[in-house]
């Protein structure tokens, strides 16, 4: 299987690409020499700019889908691109709801596996290989589709940083959608966008996140203050989310979100693999902890070992101190 055309499917939000497209966008340069998008929408053209500039030459235009969910649509799109000749060596889809669901639709439509949770891709000899984290990021297994056929890759976020590199508004092309049958029947009645100020989690430069050590609800409210004094993000562990402290959309970790800060604070976090997973790609990684053997410690290039009732106050104090 050689690796010459590559596909990114170009979620966006708000009218542009999301930064996993736009990661995604900028490692398929490095795969193949024609790099190309599959996007959707009422409208495409208004995302060119950005897709061409970080390496797309093409932008298929599925169309506005209205209240359809993309899966269904997306993935009859490209099978019928394939079909019909068109096809590339490698689909690049994001770790999203509607990535998994393109993915997995069009596996079943193309007869073709699906290589997911990636962290790399590489190519050797000439064939792309997988990277996968496992044992919570400790070591690394690779895997690589045999056969011919388009190989469709699932990639986590934050696994590669998004650059752009000065190309030209990507031509955009609209493909037919083929009938889709009873596959197409789902529709979306109503959405809810949780309310959040300040920067969003996965994007922020600098990330707050707080964990059990907090010892109860009420103290998260440290980590908001000390977030917003920082500019920075709120997080959490996955242990105050399920204990209902803060919503889901703060966690940090496998099953929770996967930041890249220029700086990440990890108040009263001992360092649970699935949290470390999700942000040990920080440059810079700040630990408090009453507890010195905490496993967080290992990863942080600054430790301070206390009581959080008693740092992060101070932290507080000198913050609003400098005005």
């Amino acid at each position: 299987m050689a690796t010459d055309k590559v596909w990114v499917v170009a979620e966006s939000s708000g009218g542009a690409p999301t930064s996993l497209t736009l990661e995604l966008l900028t490692k398929a340069r490095s795969l193949g020499s024609v790099v190309e998008a599959v996007a959707w929408g009422d409208d495409v053209a208004s995302t060119a700019g950005a897709l061409g500039s970080h390496g797309a030459s093409k932008a298929y235009d599925v169309g506005d889908l209205g209240n359809a969910l993309p899966g269904s649509r997306v993935a009859a799109a490209i099978a019928a691109q394939i079909a019909a000749g068109n096809a590339p060596d490698v689909i690049l889809i994001g770790t999203t709801y509607d990535g998994r669901d393109i993915a997995g639709r069009l596996s079943a439509r193309i007869d073709r596996p699906v290589l997911t949770n990636l962290v790399d891709l590489t190519v050797e000899d000439g064939v792309p290989v997988a990277h996968h984290a496992i044992f919570g990021g400790v070591q690394m297994a690779k895997s690589r589709f045999t056969g011919d056929g388009p190989g469709i890759f699932v990639v986590r976020a934050k696994s590669f940083a998004a650059e752009p590199d000065g190309g030209s508004a990507a031509e955009v092309v609209p493909v037919e959608v083929p009938d889709t049958g009873a596959t197409d029947a789902a529709r979306v009645l109503e959405r809810h966008v949780e309310e959040r100020s300040g920067p969003q989690l996965d994007e922020a430069e600098i990330v707050v996140s707080g964990g059990r050590g907090l010892g109860q609800a009420d103290k998260y409210e440290m980590i908001e203050e000390l977030a917003k004094l920082l500019k920075a993000a709120p997080g959490a562990s996955r242990a105050i989310v399920d204990a209902g402290w803060v919503p889901y959309a703060y966690q940090v970790g496998q099953t929770g979100k996967t930041v890249k800060p220029t700086v990440y604070l990890a108040v009263g976090i001992s360092g649970a693999t699935q949290h470390m997973v999700g942000m040990k790609g920080a440059k810079n990684i700040i630990a408090i902890n009453k507890d010195q053997e905490a496993p967080i410690f290992s990863i942080a290039d600054l430790g301070i070992v206390g009581d959080v009732h008693k740092v992060v106050p101070k932290l507080i104090e000198a913050l609003k101190a400098r005005g």
